[in-house]
């Protein structure tokens, strides 16, 4: 017999975009004569799907559409999708931090989240009076939780700062009390959201085995939204891809990984148009991969670039995180590669030949100069995807300057 924790029935959640509440007197007489004569919501008939990179012709927007789901006790479930496609809405209103346009939600037990750095903290007071505060809130007795302060203390590693104003502590101290107060005053349901990417690898690591830990061991029952597809596979066994505000699949965590990550958009190659007020007489025409993008694979690339006379350069690839976070970057010159370039169109073929990326978005920065110089350069050339592969053998690395350089590259 199955042991449904959580059901949803047709959740949807409208805003109107540009205003905070329903908006215009006139709009809420229109609500209350419907209303009155038991007709349904007008504006329920109207708005545009949750897109963002289009614009529109609704001042209403669906941020979640039609959402259907159910959730069995004990279960842990991923909830992946592109940013804005709704899942922290949908968090929000399972949390009862907002409510929904339409749908219901039926759920058993204490439900605790965890959405944002700081959520249900009061600044001005401690970390332990903040511990017994979240605790009243999901609905304990004091003994209760006096029972858990030790091992919630230990496990937050803020022993020393317990007794200090939390509005002194850092983002990564804030998210591991947080968390702690959220696992161990044991809820039915945990919600946790991207937060816990704040917290340092060390402590990712320890929450993750928490989880697996309630779920497993306590049969409690999570839900987790991250954009790390490395943490959703490790730790969920069913995975929902939301997109523009709809549940395109619900399944096997490894499917809905791979459902998440073939709906990203892939740029392979770039042109560039080099300006006539730039007067260069050296540039990067253009830049392409040609091979797969997954950990640990070999990835490779061509870029063309045109000169207007004979010169020596060397070129780099850098890869940056999307928050502007530099990982690592190629240079020829690290492996003693130098281009004699010819006037006319030139051919530089580069390879690592074990991509030491795991699983995400990230972007290409391209250097190309000459005796240290740089003659010219594109930040963010390219955006590309990296799929889940085998472990990397990343090789020797330098650092220069801060930035590391990964050696294991072949140039032609």
């Amino acid at each position: 017999m199955s042991n449904i924790i959580l059901k949803i029935e047709n959740l949807s959640k409208q805003y109107r975009l540009g205003l905070v509440g329903t908006g215009t007197m006139g709009d809420d007489l229109k609500r209350w004569w419907a209303n009155i004569r038991g007709k349904e919501d007008p504006f329920l008939k109207i708005g545009d799907v949750n897109n963002r990179a289009t614009k529109g012709t609704s001042d209403y927007v669906w941020a979640l559409k039609d959402i259907n789901f159910e959730v069995q006790q004990g279960e842990v479930l991923g909830i992946i999708g592109k940013n804005g496609a709704g899942k922290s809405t949908l968090l929000k209103i399972l949390s009862k931090i907002t409510s929904p346009t339409t749908g219901s939600i039926k759920s058993k037990g204490r439900v605790a989240s965890l959405l944002e750095v700081g959520t249900g903290f009061h600044g001005e007071m401690t970390g332990r009076e903040n511990i017994f505060l979240n605790g009243a809130i999901l609905g304990m007795t004091k003994k209760e939780i006096t029972d858990k302060l030790d091992e919630i203390i230990e496990f937050s590693g803020c022993e020393r700062y317990i007794d200090t104003p939390v509005k002194r502590y850092s983002s990564g101290m804030t998210v591991r009390l947080a968390f702690a107060v959220a696992a161990f005053l044991e809820p039915d349901i945990l919600i946790i959201d991207e937060v816990l990417a704040v917290g340092d690898a060390e402590f990712q690591k320890k929450a993750i085995g928490k989880m697996q830990e309630i779920s497993k061991g306590e049969g409690r029952t999570v839900l987790f939204v991250s954009h790390n597809m490395a943490a959703v596979q490790n730790l969920c066994t069913r995975g929902i891809v939301l997109e523009n505000g709809g549940i395109v699949f619900d399944g096997d965590i490894e499917e809905a990984v791979n459902c998440y990550l073939n709906s990203q958009e892939l740029e392979t190659t770039r042109e560039f148009k080099n300006k006539n007020n730039d007067n260069k007489q050296i540039f990067i025409n253009s830049f392409e991969i040609i091979s797969e993008i997954a950990t640990g694979s070999e990835f490779e690339f061509y870029a063309e670039i045109t000169s207007e006379t004979e010169k020596s350069v060397q070129f780099a690839v850098g890869f940056r995180l999307p928050d502007s976070s530099p990982i690592f970057q190629i240079f020829s010159g690290h492996v003693g590669k130098e281009y004699n370039l010819v006037v006319g169109k030139n051919i530089i073929r580069g390879k690592v030949t074990n991509l030491p990326l795991i699983s995400g978005n990230y972007n290409l920065n391209l250097w190309l100069g000459s005796g240290g110089l740089m003659i010219d350069f594109h930040t963010d050339a390219l955006r590309i995807l990296v799929r889940e592969g085998k472990i990397a053998d990343v090789g020797p690395v330098v650092t220069k300057n801060g930035y590391p350089l990964i050696m294991n590259s072949n140039w032609r």
